[in-house]
């Protein structure tokens, strides 16, 4: 069994990062007192600059719905979202020739519900190695323009289900911190080796089968990550801490990454 960090130094990182949330929450408390109370949510809140998210949205997976036979001429249905075995949506469909016509209701800015009729053409090209895949035509229209991107799934981030690209949707991972992109990846890599999530954990030993270099270049991958995150956290967060909490953490991460690039590794690319 191998560990990527010494247990001291997640115990020193745990009291940081305890100090830094806990004068964060005092700060965020005031703000909160000076404003007279916290603000309202709803639709339009939040920081500026909001972008919706593609898991934000409910997806119509035209894959799915080929390979369940809810693309067959003449078929009807209901498409269902289910959340911890819970229905949570539906609306209805009809699969016509070369065309998928949904038929739902939507609220949108908390107005009355809204009956929806909308029609999504359909078109089945060859695949370079045979057989055919089949894409929906994104209905949209953008600045006048119709969109006609062949797509295979559609969203839902406002009346009409339209691609990601009409919507301007982007991935939750897009607006992560670096440091949390970092231990993502880690943490990837621990479950490809059978092992546990997270940095406190051990990491899982090689697999049967697997190259021991291809294992050590994981290992190696894992300690990286781990460390840059460690670091970025840090240097994020840095003025929370006085100058010899500093220098000791940024110290011991700066340490690491010297020896992990000394030794000849490289992070890969996955």
């Amino acid at each position: 069994m191998r560990s990527c960090c010494c247990y001291t130094y997640f115990v020193a990182l745990a009291e940081v990062g305890c100090k830094i949330f806990t004068v964060v929450g005092i700060l965020k408390a005031l703000a909160l007192l000076l404003r007279g109370g916290p603000a309202m949510g709803g639709y339009g809140s939040g920081r500026h600059g909001y972008r919706q998210t593609v898991e934000g949205c409910r997806t119509l997976d035209i894959y799915k719905m080929k390979r369940l036979g809810c693309l067959e001429t003449g078929r009807r249905g209901h498409w269902i979202w289910s959340r911890d075995d819970e229905e949570v949506a539906r609306i209805g469909y009809h699969c016509e020739q070369d065309a998928l016509v949904l038929d739902y209701k939507v609220r949108v800015n908390s107005k009355d519900w809204e009956a929806v009729k909308q029609t999504v053409p359909l078109v089945q090209l060859d695949c370079h190695y045979g057989g055919q895949r089949i894409y929906a035509c994104c209905p949209g229209v953008v600045n006048g323009t119709p969109c006609g991107r062949r797509v295979g799934k559609l969203y839902s981030g406002g009346k009409f289900f339209r691609c990601r690209h009409c919507y301007k949707l982007g991935y939750s991972s897009q607006s992560e911190a670096r440091h949390y992109r970092l231990l993502r990846r880690a943490n990837k890599l621990r479950m490809a080796l059978g092992g546990e999530p997270g940095a406190a954990s051990f990491i899982a030993p090689k697999p049967k089968g697997m190259w021991e270099r291809t294992y050590e270049q994981m290992c190696a991958e894992i300690e990286w990550c781990e460390h840059q995150a460690n670091f970025a956290f840090l240097t994020s967060h840095g003025h929370f801490l006085s100058e010899d909490e500093r220098n000791m953490l940024l110290g011991r991460s700066n340490k690491a990454r010297s020896v992990f690039v000394a030794n000849g590794h490289k992070p890969m690319r996955r």
